[in-house]
């Protein structure tokens, strides 16, 4: 909930229901299509699974065994992490849509004993059909043939059209009603260029939905979006409010190209619009993890987990967040010039010095540390601030005290 001394414009003209919507991450296995990134070891795979599950993420994609030996063996570990840690995630894994490609995953589930549902995947779009000189009746075929195997051999099957945001309506219309009918629990509309923008978001969603209702309904819908026009958030929350159930994202948006949703900043919006319950105190340690793990360095300014996000030097905005904090209201010194609370993720309003602060600044950052504050002392700072070109480091203040 917001601050009661804020005016929520958000909210006007709507009504709101809590949606509940499920979470899916992609970090594991869409997120290291990134040319990129670095593969994590098994063991970082590991520790990214758990924070996952800290973070109270429904579902996560632990890999494409249909890719080789190698995959095999860090899903199946995977999976055994699942199981013998007791988390609460779910698992997934990516297929494409042919036997082959689904018969390791039923083998993993066998043998370790954990439920996987299998998601596979097929071109959808008229320039992709074109392009891989594809016909719609045999895409129709290996959809109703893959589905039914994945069933038959006891999953849950989610059937995933690729680049359904540029696929026309026949197509779509042919393809889910083959994989519904041939007992699809959910269909998933893929962004996968890209090019999607809110209202189209919701236009397709809305138009799946219509397609689910004349096969019986009872199937849900996934969104799954990329970066490409840096809209994946929004268009995930439009695709949300249009009824799609289930939405994808990985860790600092990483993927193919630019990358997938960013699964950290849709958690955090989420939540504060009130539609999840997460616990986000290890937001910062999911990021942080998986920058470590693939190399990924996470930008100064990138919401919320970025080293700037709750820091400033500037003397306006320090002045009331420090005057928030002299009141001891922490609420108010983190809503004040700042839409995300800082504890909300585990992390505190920082005020620093730089050439675009006031003397307050210099007052505050002394006081924080323990130190006297004196006129002689905050002048000699305020001046080298004034003189520098960029914010002061702590080491460079201690050297003026």
């Amino acid at each position: 909930m917001p601050h009661p001394l804020i005016y929520d414009w958000n909210t006007v003209g709507t009504t709101f229901t809590p949606s509940g919507v499920l979470l899916d991450d992609e970090t594991l296995r869409d997120g290291l299509q990134s040319p990129s990134v670095e593969s994590p070891a098994i063991d970082e795979k590991i520790a990214i699974l758990h924070l996952i599950d800290k973070l109270g993420i429904d579902t996560a994609d632990i890999g494409l065994p249909g890719a080789g030996p190698h995959v095999v063996a860090d899903v199946e570990r995977l999976a055994c992490e699942i199981r013998d840690a007791k988390l609460n995630v779910r698992a997934n894994c990516a297929s494409r849509t042919v036997i082959a490609d689904i018969v390791p995953i039923a083998e993993i589930m066998q043998r370790t004993g954990l439920a996987i549902e299998c998601c596979t995947f097929i071109g959808s779009s008229p320039i992709r059909l074109y392009a891989e000189d594809w016909t719609i009746d045999r895409l129709v075929r290996l959809t109703t043939d893959a589905v039914a195997f994945a069933v038959k051999e006891g999953m849950d099957c989610m059937f995933v059209t690729e680049d359904t945001t540029r696929a026309d309506p026949d197509s779509l219309r042919a393809l889910y009603g083959a994989a519904i009918h041939a007992g699809a629990k959910r269909i998933c509309i893929a962004d996968t260029a890209g090019h999607a923008t809110p209202a189209g978001a919701r236009a397709v969603v809305r138009f799946v939905q219509s397609i689910v209702d004349e096969c019986g309904g009872g199937v849900g819908i996934d969104w799954h979006g990329h970066r490409d026009r840096d809209l994946a958030v929004e268009n995930s929350l439009a695709a949300m409010d249009a009824g799609a159930t289930r939405l994808h994202g990985a860790a600092l948006g990483i993927g193919e190209r630019v990358g997938n949703t960013p699964m950290d900043v849709l958690l955090a919006n989420l939540v504060l619009m009130g539609h999840r319950t997460s616990d986000l105190k290890h937001l910062a340690a999911y990021c942080e993890t998986v920058s470590a793990a693939c190399g990924v360095a996470i930008p100064q300014n990138y919401p919320i987990s970025g080293r700037d996000a709750f820091r400033t030097a500037t003397g306006v905005h320090a002045a009331a967040v420090i005057k928030a904090f002299k009141k001891n209201d922490l609420a108010l010194a983190d809503a004040v010039y700042s839409a995300v609370p800082a504890s909300l993720v585990g992390r505190e309003q920082i005020i620093e010095i730089g050439p675009m602060s006031g003397k307050s600044n210099v007052v505050y950052w002394l006081e924080k540390r323990g130190l006297e504050a004196s006129d002689e002392r905050v002048d000699k700072i305020f001046a080298a601030a004034k003189k520098a070109s960029t914010v002061l480091t702590e080491e460079e203040v201690r050297r003026l005290l």
